[in-house]
């Protein structure tokens, strides 16, 4: 199961390649999301893992991108970001988030969000 990660925050991208990757899953990860967005058209993945707030290009946008691209547009995405109004969740699950989890999260439960989203893969 590959994850593509995009944080521009060095230190949470560390933190939730570390946790994917000792969970067994493989990861992609990039500090903007031009360069996840380009990343996952020439390699592809099974689930996006995005932070909001990012230059070049938000999450926001790659989740546009991601939804509107046949080849990804059914692929679980989650939204891990500083952002926690609620007018940014709604944003997020408007803009076709399947998750949404604020920063700073705890890492089991981030975990287990990924684990459901991997389920809903796993049975289609």
């Amino acid at each position: 199961m590959k994850v593509l990660v995009a944080d521009d925050d060095d230190s949470f991208r560390s933190l939730v390649i570390e946790i994917l990757t000792e969970a067994g899953y493989q990861v992609a990860a990039e500090v903007n999301g031009l360069l996840a967005w380009e990343r996952l058209q020439a390699e592809g993945a099974d689930m996006a893992v995005l932070d909001i707030n990012m230059p070049q290009m938000d999450g926001f946008e790659v989740l546009r991108h991601i939804r509107t691209d046949d080849r990804f547009k059914n692929m679980p995405v989650l939204m891990l970001t500083i952002r926690a109004f609620a007018e940014d969740q709604v944003a997020g699950y408007e803009t076709g988030a399947d998750d949404y989890l604020t920063k700073p999260f705890d890492a089991e439960v981030f975990l287990a969000r990924v684990r459901v989203l991997e389920r809903r893969i796993l049975k289609d």
